[in-house]
């Protein structure tokens, strides 16, 4: 069994292998998965030596195997990892310097694993200050897949339904007038409802971006009403920066300082420690002393040595290669592009997006969202030597956030290789 995994092994025996040892449904991204054994920068290598362009994963935020990182997780690694039972400096080292890139005043964080753990997290933290269980979410998001969390999504329904502590409201859709009062309204009746339910309510939690619902173009202001609805109602709301933050929208280092806000607690995760798994939650004093008085929580693996290292080296690689102001002005030339493509192809339509985070819809005649070929373009992508992904209510939504590191030499291929598969899908 050991060589259906080697070299001579085909696709078609190793995804075999992968369904036994993984189970189903395991998603794979393209119709031909891609067997990526190498990357560096914004390129990623398969096992036949194939070079592709990297569009899509904000994982490793300041670019695949940065040498920087790499060296980090090295040399603590070699020194020391243990939990926080211990007393270590580079948690705390690293939490100060974190804290000092939010607003006043959020000033303390929880160090965990994962997205997924910082918003399970996150939403305990509002019921242990709220005393209420009540959560209010966008009805096509994703914050991650813990019981509590998963609750949250729509695209898989949790067994048994959604809980009745939960109101799921329309995400914005952009490009309308009076879009930011048509949500503030679903947040008025979704609180009421909770409350006539004895729920009350505990949080709003929002991408302040909307990346999964497809990163409408929602203009600053946009949550004001929503906030303060949310907090008159006595609840907290948490801005969810797993894939906005870190400076990728190049406008501002957080999702929430381009809408001008201020959450109550802000989630971090993917990008954190460019792919090593950490994630944090970050807060004020306050709600951090509810947290701990009502929850004894621990995290084995959250705030180690090694992880920090690694995420210190991450703002290092920020800071140092000057890649928030990069992104703002690599983004603004992948819009141009975008447009232009978009003034000679009728299909794709509604190019937006803000620093290196940016796509555009896929549309049929009349500007219908046209899934079916908006679904063919990753494929056609990948064929092509290009990564990329569809995001969106319809999932017609081309997605593009590529490591922080690509410049307008990349931004060039992903362009000219899109026009060229638009030219043969028309």
């Amino acid at each position: 069994m050991r060589n259906e995994g080697g070299a001579t092994a085909t696709s078609e025996s190793r995804l075999a292998r992968r369904r036994r040892l993984l189970g189903p449904n395991v998603p794979t991204f393209y119709d031909a998965p891609v067997h990526i054994v190498r990357g560096r920068g914004e390129w990623l290598w398969d096992r036949d030596g194939r070079r592709y362009l990297d569009c899509y994963n904000n994982v490793p935020h300041v670019g695949h195997c940065h040498p920087k990182v790499v060296e980090a997780i090295a040399k603590q690694a070699a020194l020391l990892n243990t939990h926080t039972r211990y007393l270590h400096d580079g948690i705390l080292d690293y939490v100060e310097r974190l804290t000092e890139l939010f607003e006043d005043p959020l000033s303390c964080a929880v160090l965990v694993c994962s997205g997924s753990e910082a918003n399970d997290v996150a939403l305990r933290m509002a019921r242990a200050v709220t005393g209420k269980t009540g959560i209010i979410a966008t009805d096509d998001t994703y914050h991650g897949n813990t019981e509590l969390v998963s609750q949250l999504g729509s695209r898989v329904p949790p067994v048994g339904g959604y809980a009745p502590f939960v109101r799921r409201i329309p995400a914005p859709e952009g490009f309308r007038a009076g879009e930011a009062d048509r949500f503030a309204s679903s947040i008025r009746s979704a609180i009421g409802s909770l409350e006539a339910d004895g729920h009350g309510v505990s949080a709003l939690i929002v991408c302040p971006f909307f990346a999964n619902e497809g990163f409408p173009a929602v203009d600053r202001g946009f949550l004001d009403a929503a906030a303060r609805i949310v907090r008159d109602s006595g609840g907290l709301v948490i801005a969810d920066e797993v894939q906005p933050g870190f400076g990728r929208l190049g406008s501002h280092f957080w999702g929430h300082a381009r809408l001008g806000f201020r959450p109550d607690i802000a989630t971090l995760g993917k990008p954190m420690a460019n792919g090593h798994p950490v994630a944090a939650v970050v807060t004020d004093a306050g709600v951090m002393d509810a947290f701990r008085q009502r929850y004894r929580y621990f995290n084995t693996f959250g705030g180690n040595p090694v992880s920090v290292a690694a995420a210190s080296a991450t703002l290092d690689v920020i800071e140092e290669e000057g890649l928030v102001a990069r992104a703002a002005e690599t983004g603004a030339y992948a819009l141009e592009r975008l447009r232009d493509l978009s003034d000679r192809y009728p299909m794709l339509s509604g190019v937006r997006g803000s620093g290196l985070f940016f796509g555009a819809d896929v549309t049929g005649p009349g500007g219908a969202p046209d899934r079916a070929r908006a679904s063919g373009l990753p494929d056609a992508m990948r064929r092509a030597g290009v990564l990329l992904n569809i995001t969106g209510r319809h999932r017609n939504v081309l997605k593009i956030r590529p490591p922080m590191s690509i410049g307008r030499q990349g931004i060039d291929l992903l362009a000219d290789t899109l026009d060229r598969v638009l030219a043969g899908a028309q």
